[in-house]
């Protein structure tokens, strides 16, 4: 049974939060799975196995967070920085080992940075945006371009794992292209 009443705040220790700090603190060891597979351009079990496991970890958060009926301003921060450690962190890792090119990592960087940008400033000015749909498949499509990319039976599959890079590019412009119009309707509208 559902609680109506209004969520709770949530402390760093809620166990929400705790699955995404334990993203941001096991990147660094998936960042070093992918370097370490440098022969194989970044394909390994263990950064596959580990990249599962974060991902996993991005999908229960909100799911506990939400059985529990709280927020938390702590994870409302905490977790889209662990996805853009992750997704940034890996993809460039990806590009020294030759798996990715750095053009369209680069342009995934820049919407990443940028939106926070825009989002910090947005927030200044007294508006929170609420994610997307479109952000959370973003997320779930650069997550799976990456999986994909570390996965060892797709090792020579260039133009597949390129194709998919390439998708993950389209959705990270799109869903910030929608962030950018909601920020400037939303500041238009308040007159902030």
């Amino acid at each position: 049974m559902t609680d109506l009443a209004a969520p709770r705040e949530a402390g760093i220790t809620h166990p929400a939060n705790l699955l995404t700090i334990a993203r941001l603190i096991f990147a660094p060891l998936l960042f070093w799975f992918v370097l370490d597979a440098e022969a194989e351009r970044g394909a390994s079990w263990a950064a596959f196995g580990l990249g599962v496991a974060l991902a996993t970890t991005d999908f229960f958060d909100g799911k506990v967070a939400r059985r529990a009926n709280v927020v938390s301003r702590s994870g409302a921060f905490l977790d889209p920085l662990a996805d853009k450690v992750v997704i940034i962190g890996s993809s460039y890792c990806l590009v020294h080992v030759g798996r990715y090119w750095w053009v369209p990592v680069t342009i995934i960087a820049i919407r990443e940075l940028g939106i926070t940008a825009w989002r910090s400033r947005w927030a200044r000015s007294g508006l929170s945006l609420p994610a997307r749909k479109s952000a959370k498949y973003k997320t779930f499509v650069q997550g799976l371009a990456l999986s994909m990319a570390v996965m060892p039976p797709l090792n020579d599959q260039d133009t597949l794992l390129a194709a998919m890079l390439w998708v993950a590019v389209g959705w990270t412009v799109y869903s910030g292209v929608q962030y950018v119009l909601d920020g400037q309707k939303a500041l238009n509208t308040t007159g902030a």
